[in-house]
């Protein structure tokens, strides 16, 4: 077996040495801090077959077992002697040829022409042997382990060489962004700054990265037909009378009119239509593409035509129904995104409404969500453009234009030392365990 050993200044360099000279299915025998840099021993894959017998020397086959013991005339090279002169001796076999249960025999040299080659019957060829599962499970969790220890290697090296640049990734992640944004918010980050002009000089780009609309493109103003969409329980009736009393203050209440789709939950159209007779505006109901399109014809000269929908889970078969009523029409999505939410199930939702070609989201729940982090993070990696800010139940005071530095302000802002969600050692560095060998070079990213 042929055991290279890798010096490099960074574990990420000593990867790419293994990478570089053995290939990518490379496997770590071991790897261990030195004095100036990491040590990794490595073997290529194709070389792990010499740690264990072929089964074809494994088969009672004289052949293989001659072959196995001594050398014979098709492993061994021939000399051509010169005339009168004694060819010289064949040379020794090869120790690994030597031992019982031997490796595979050397290829055949093509036999003499004088003499005809021998009838040789080939043994059969064993069957493809399957792995355990629990040694599949085995070699996985020695795998992860590697992965940890490379990891808290990459991480510890990363905090020598940046340590602004790593205190301030660990910030992000306390604060609740998730590691594919943080690596890619941080990748122009300048060396030269300290601690808090770090901070200052991520929070600057992300509220770059961040789209909004102000009061010169409030749509309240602009007029057009909206749906408000999204899962269960994100307050999208509430919000649509948030937006119908904004309206009706600016506009009058005949410049606009009212309409639900959502003939499913019990009370739904009656809760709407009790904000209707309270802002004095007119409710439609809408149960299919059909109704919708006919009473959006009827509405065609209202200054703003606001729909709501019916909430449902963004895995139900009738999310690709409803985006199916909207395809039709003109009328531009709202998907409404709480803050309470975890990162993944925001994204989650994104992927399910983004068939409806989402003019932008609504923010709901801001007073009930103590890190703004998750949710501005997916808002932000999507490209939707935020349009409102609900934070509460009022009607309509408790919905706002976006403030993209109070927002950013929230996002950003760090855990209590005692908090025991605040992560410590090389917990970041396992966190993007996945990529460590790039945690803190990836490339591209946003830009300001």
């Amino acid at each position: 077996m042929n055991v290279r050993k890798f010096i490099a200044a960074t574990a990420r360099d000593a990867l790419r040495k293994v990478r570089e000279t053995l290939g990518p299915d490379a496997i770590i025998l071991s790897n261990r801090g030195i004095p100036g840099g990491v040590e990794i021993m490595a073997v290529a894959a194709r070389d792990m077959e010499m740690i264990v017998p072929t089964r074809e020397c494994e088969t009672t086959s004289p052949r293989c077992k001659e072959s196995a013991a001594s050398p014979s005339a098709e492993s061994t090279p021939l000399r051509v002697a010169a005339p009168e002169q004694r060819p010289a001796p064949a040379p020794a076999p090869a120790q690994a040829l030597a031992k019982p249960g031997g490796y595979r025999a050397a290829r055949s040299l093509p036999p003499r022409a004088a003499r005809p080659a021998p009838q040789v019957v080939a043994a059969p060829q064993p069957a493809a042997e399957v792995v355990p599962a629990a040694v599949m499970e085995e070699i996985r969790t020695l795998r992860r382990i590697v992965e940890q220890q490379l990891a808290g290697f990459a991480w510890g090296e990363a905090a020598r060489a940046q340590p602004t640049k790593t205190e301030t990734l660990r910030h992000m992640l306390d604060a609740g962004f998730s590691p594919q944004f943080a690596r890619d918010l941080l990748t122009d980050l300048p060396r030269d700054l300290d601690a808090g002009q770090a901070l200052a000089w991520a929070k600057g780009v992300a509220e770059r990265a961040m789209l909004t609309i102000n009061s010169d493109t409030d749509i309240v103003d602009q007029g057009g037909i909206y749906a408000l969409v999204g899962p269960t329980g994100v307050g999208k009736t509430t919000t649509t009378a948030k937006l119908a009393a904004r309206c009706v203050l600016r506009h009058g209440a005949r410049k606009l009119a009212l309409v639900t789709t959502d003939g499913y939950r019990i009370g739904a159209h009656e809760q709407l239509r009790i904000y209707g007779r309270i802002l004095g505006v007119s409710v439609h109901l809408a149960r299919d593409g059909k109704d919708l399109r006919a009473t959006l014809r009827d509405l065609q000269h209202t200054h703003m035509v606001l729909i709501d929908t019916m909430g449902m889970s963004q895995r139900d078969r009738m999310v690709s129904e409803q985006v199916a009523m909207f395809g039709d029409s003109d009328v531009k999505s709202l998907l409404l995104l709480p803050a309470t939410s975890r990162g993944d199930t925001l994204d989650d939702v994104v992927r399910a409404y983004s068939g409806m070609g989402l003019a932008g989201c609504v923010l709901t729940k801001v007073d009930e969500a103590v890190s703004l982090a998750s949710s501005l993070d997916v808002i932000i990696r999507h490209g939707l453009r935020l349009y409102y800010v609900s934070n509460g139940q009022r009607v309509p005071e408790d919905l706002h234009l976006p403030n993209r530095p109070y927002l950013l302000h929230r996002a950003f802002k760090d855990l209590p030392e005692t908090s025991p969600h605040r992560l410590g050692g090389v917990e970041p560095g396992l966190m993007v365990a996945s990529t460590a060998t790039s945690a803190l070079s990836a490339g591209g990213g946003l830009r300001g």
